[in-house]
This record gives structure tokens, C-alpha cells and sequence, in this order.
């Protein structure tokens, strides 16, 4: 086996790629690490592409990913720092692509609001849409990024919707992630 061949530890929960599904991997199976990034690990089995939570790096023999940011306090109704969103956004990964999804330019929009229910706080609302239609990861990465947005200073609530338009094209890719992908 090579150094990127591991066998799971314990049984995980793992989410197949790219349909979005749930699975179990159970103990003693073998997987090859493709992809390490944004907390999460992106393995091939025999049975196909899986995504294994950062929390459970212990089946794979590996550390226990800690959070990208933790959340600093913040002055009581002190706006959260939209920097800091951008910067948790960074964060996200396409389990198949190794460019965060603001670099992708999968995130249209990002704003905070000021909310008073249930509590005085902020709310982030995130427009962002997929590479493609059909992947059913959409959810994932969705819930990946209201995740990390939730460690901001001054966050209370974040909502991550997906949208189809306008349609994703690769030349919404910024430049730093056309490098890293090698199209320039």
C-alpha cells in the first residue's frame, strides 16, 4: 500500500460522491485518500468516491481536523466581520475539485442582516450555486458552508441557498483557482 491506502479503523458514515447519499464504510475496508481539504477527506473504495467528515480522521488513521476558526468573541451586537465570512467560505471544498468554492466562483452573494428573532443577532444569507445541475452533493457543500460561517464572531443564523442562475461557467473561476487547476 501506498502512504495515501488506509483501512478504516471503525465504521463511518460517509457521504458517496457525486450523489449526495449516505453510507456506511465499515471497519476494515480499504480506501485510497485523493483529496484532504477543508476538513473533510475525499476517498476512493471499491465501491466509488466517498466524503469522510474531518471528525472521524481517526478511522483513517489520521488527526482529528480542528475547525478552521474558532469563534472569537464578539462586542454584544457587534456585526460579524464580512472578511471573516469570506475568509470560513475558503474553507469549503467540492469533495472532487481541490479549489475552495469562492476561488470556483460558486458563491454569488453574501450579505448579513441584522435579525431580532428569535434573538437579537446576524444573520449571513449565502447565494451559491454547483458546478453542475446534477450533483447531489449541493447539499453537502451547502451545509459545509453554513458550518463554517456559524464559527464567526457575531454570526447567530446562516442560511446557504442554491441557485441555477446564472448558470456556472469556468469563467467565473478566479485566477488564483485557474492556477491550481492548471487552465492558465
Amino acid at each position: 500500500m501506498t502512504n495515501r491506502d488506509r483501512i478504516l479503523s471503525r465504521e463511518v458514515i460517509a457521504t458517496q460522491i457525486p450523489s449526495g447519499d449516505k453510507a456506511t464504510l465499515h471497519a476494515g475496508t480499504t480506501v485510497m485518500i485523493h483529496q484532504t481539504l477543508g476538513g473533510a477527506y475525499t476517498v476512493q473504495t471499491d465501491f466509488g468516491l466517498f466524503r469522510i467528515n474531518g471528525t472521524d480522521a481517526d478511522a483513517l488513521g489520521e488527526q482529528v481536523a480542528s475547525t478552521p476558526a474558532a469563534k472569537a468573541s464578539a462586542a454584544p451586537g457587534a456585526a460579524p466581520d464580512p472578511e471573516a465570512v469570506w475568509a470560513q467560505l475558503r474553507h469549503v471544498f467540492d469533495p472532487e475539485i481541490p479549489v475552495n468554492i469562492v476561488d470556483l466562483g460558486l458563491v454569488y452573494t453574501m450579505d448579513i442582516e441584522a435579525i431580532t428573532d428569535p434573538e437579537p443577532g446576524h444573520r449571513v444569507n449565502v447565494a451559491m450555486t454547483l458546478t453542475a445541475p446534477g450533483c447531489g452533493m449541493g447539499p453537502a457543500i451547502a451545509e459545509d458552508a453554513k458550518s463554517k460561517i456559524l464559527l464567526v464572531a457575531g454570526v447567530s443564523d446562516a442560511d446557504v441557498r442554491i441557485t441555477w442562475e446564472p448558470a456556472w461557467n469556468q469563467s467565473m473561476i478566479s485566477e488564483e483557482g485557474k492556477m491550481k487547476l492548471g487552465l492558465i
